[in-house]
């Protein structure tokens, strides 16, 4: 069965997942939060996001909100 990208944003809402974001042409420094809205370009609203770089150091940011152009990875994150 193929799950629709939108489909899994969805999931990730209603579960409250915890995720990370990845971005194009930046691969070493992510976004972690909770999705707690999206669009159909894929624009994303996270609630406790929090900037992690490529040495572990972290930027709590709080609310925010992502274009969905600049993204190119999104998974669950594992506590």
């Amino acid at each position: 069965m193929i799950t629709q990208p939108i489909n899994l944003l969805f999931r990730f809402l209603q579960n409250n997942t915890f995720v990370s974001i990845f971005f194009q042409g930046n691969m070493k420094n992510y976004i972690t939060g909770f999705i707690v809205g999206f669009d159909e370009f894929m624009n994303l609203v996270l609630d406790k996001a929090t900037e992690i770089d490529e040495a572990g150091n972290q930027i709590h940011i709080g609310k925010i909100l992502l274009k969905g152009d600049c993204i190119s990875l999104i998974s669950e994150k594992i506590k």
